[in-house]
């Protein structure tokens, strides 16, 4: 490899860890090399210059990240492993990350605006728009969840269409379909005062989303605010504002 091909790398992938912040480890990487070729036995693992692929931020790194998404996927899964439903539906929620786990103790039928091109076992897809929930009758679902979802409806964020309600609209349609005794799951942005980022997402003041599903109880709020925080007071968010990792997690009971 050139050196024109290797800073080519360093400018185009500068997520994959090309980014030299170091220059010590940058020439570290060299010397690690070598000694990896004089002690290796297997010509099948020779490391070639043309084939280096630099990794030198990852040295000082932590094991995991416990990030939002993390907290998020946990606490829901674990609600309803603990609720045992006879199903589950989603709306928007991350299929990497909550839907996987969910899927290993029980199917799940997801709902999202994109499509989705992926034949997964217990898993059933409808590609729809979520500020109705359409052709679902009311009082149907026995648990339902959207995590880190709503606060993207209605931006044009992901091809949608633009409308400053459609939020509002899901939440009063996620009532609608919620069975008698059902539980719902959310997740949004989180502070104490509402806004929009625009086209990202919006920030939500927690009572807003209470507000706004009043015919269902909240049977529980947690949160992320750098560390997560089990059984939280919705109220203490007095100076705490959106910095793109506070989250708030809310159940929500149907009576």
């Amino acid at each position: 490899m050139s050196v024109r091909k290797l800073l080519r790398k360093i400018l185009i992938y500068p997520r994959k860890a090309f980014v030299i912040r170091n220059y010590s480890r940058f020439r570290r990487l060299f010397s690690d090399m070598k000694a990896y070729n004089k002690a290796n036995t297997r010509p099948e693992f020779h490391a070639e210059f043309k084939h280096l692929y630099p990794c030198i931020n990852d040295w000082d790194a932590q094991a995991g990240s416990a990030s939002y998404y993390f907290w998020q996927d946990l606490w829901a899964a674990k609600k309803i492993f603990h609720n045992k439903p006879s199903e589950h539906f989603d709306i928007g929620s991350r299929l990497d990350g909550f839907i996987a786990h969910v899927l290993t103790f029980m199917p799940v039928t997801m709902l999202d605006i994109r499509p989705l091109d992926e034949n997964i076992e217990g898993l059933k897809f409808i590609q729809a728009d979520a500020t109705n929930l359409e052709g679902i009758p009311d009082n149907s679902l026995i648990s339902l969840s959207s995590l880190c979802a709503p606060e993207h409806f209605g931006l044009g964020r992901y091809n949608d269409p633009v409308d400053p309600e459609a939020c509002f609209k899901a939440f009063k349609s996620m009532q609608r379909v919620l069975s008698h005794g059902g539980h719902l799951y959310i997740s949004v942005p989180i502070g104490e005062h509402s806004g929009v980022a625009f086209n990202a997402h919006r920030i939500f003041k927690p009572e807003l989303i209470i507000n706004a599903l009043n015919e269902l109880k909240l049977a529980d709020f947690s949160m992320v605010n750098e560390k997560y925080i089990e059984h939280a007071d919705y109220k203490t968010l007095k100076g705490i504002n959106y910095r793109g990792g506070v989250v708030g997690f809310f159940e929500f009971v149907k009576e």
